[in-house]
């Protein structure tokens, strides 16, 4: 434990040398027509086979891009087994899903369709579904040659998340020089650095570009059993391993962690010292830490006021 304590440290101090987060850009690079199709599907409650549940349902994108409950509630009523991440800047994640079983956004979109607990549909049925639709159809057949297929639905539906990027938080004027931090602010994010947080959350996304046990210096007790890294590896090393989820937005999407057990984000602040840094954090250090990560919420996509 010493050694890797000692190893931790020397990444903190690696990350402190050079600044580790970096601005969101305030342009990204989307096909702009397929985007307002993908938005129309991603809304679109008949892609679920009882008409119940659209993408939206469990990520709100009008604040957070998740949902409030501990786990999202899909096809019949029924209850998913982890809370649900979010899609705001989704796409600057080096894998998808909490436990990065997708390697992209394509294979992300079709996971929720095609799960029995989320959207229950088939490739062919959100075809049939798509093609009753004569605005989908000359929509489709006016952007892909080949028209409606389930491809080009995953594709469309990629194509608007690719857009749910959130630019221009106080923190990334701050970066750009734009924008000066409050004394707690500044305090927080000082903080962040030297309590070792940011040896996880780091890059343009504050996180989402690692995967991290949760539990390292004090056993993490789920209050259910969840599917994390060693669902995809079988490595027993990857229990209780989920990919560090982004911080940006992270003030608007209580509750927090991978089983939803904490309500304020400052529980999570002290929760993840004690697991994960093996200490305490008093509650003005944790108030200005709560302070520095309120200035990561950035502005909504320009593209749901199209």
């Amino acid at each position: 434990m010493r050694l890797f304590f000692l190893l931790f440290m020397c990444a903190v101090f690696i990350v402190e040398a050079k600044e580790a987060i970096v601005p969101i850009p305030k342009r990204v690079v989307y096909d702009k027509q397929k985007a307002l199709l993908g938005k129309r599907l991603f809304f679109d409650t008949s892609l679920s086979k009882d008409n119940s549940v659209g993408c939206v349902s469990c990520h709100n994108v009008h604040s957070g891009g998740s949902d409030s409950l501990a786990v999202s509630v899909g096809f019949g009523g029924k209850e998913g087994d982890i809370r649900s991440p979010t899609v705001l800047n989704a796409v600057f994640n080096f894998r998808q899903f909490w436990n990065g079983r997708a390697k992209d956004l394509y294979q992300q979109a079709k996971g929720p369709l095609l799960n029995p607990v989320e959207h229950n549909m088939t490739p062919k049925l959100v075809v049939e579904r798509v093609k009753s639709d004569e605005t989908y159809r000359n929509s489709f057949k006016k952007l892909y040659d080949d028209g409606v297929t389930f491809a080009n639905v995953i594709d469309a539906i990629v194509e608007f998340e690719k857009a749910l990027v959130t630019p221009d938080s106080k923190f990334d004027r701050f970066l750009r020089g734009e924008a000066e931090l409050s004394q707690k602010e500044r305090k927080g994010f000082t903080l962040f650095k030297r309590y070792g947080c940011i040896s996880c959350h780091n890059g343009i996304n504050v996180g989402g570009n690692s995967f991290a046990k949760i539990g390292i210096f004090f056993p993490y007790k789920n209050a259910r059993s969840y599917p994390d890294r060693y669902a995809v590896t079988k490595d027993p090393i990857d229990k209780n391993v989920f990919k560090v989820p982004t911080l940006r937005n992270v003030a608007l999407r209580p509750p927090y962690f991978h089983d939803g057990g904490y309500k304020r984000l400052i529980e999570a602040i002290k929760a993840m010292a004690h697991y994960n840094l093996g200490m305490e954090i008093d509650t003005n250090d944790a108030e200005a830490i709560e302070s520095f990560l309120h200035t990561l919420t950035g502005e909504l996509p320009e593209i749901l006021d199209e």
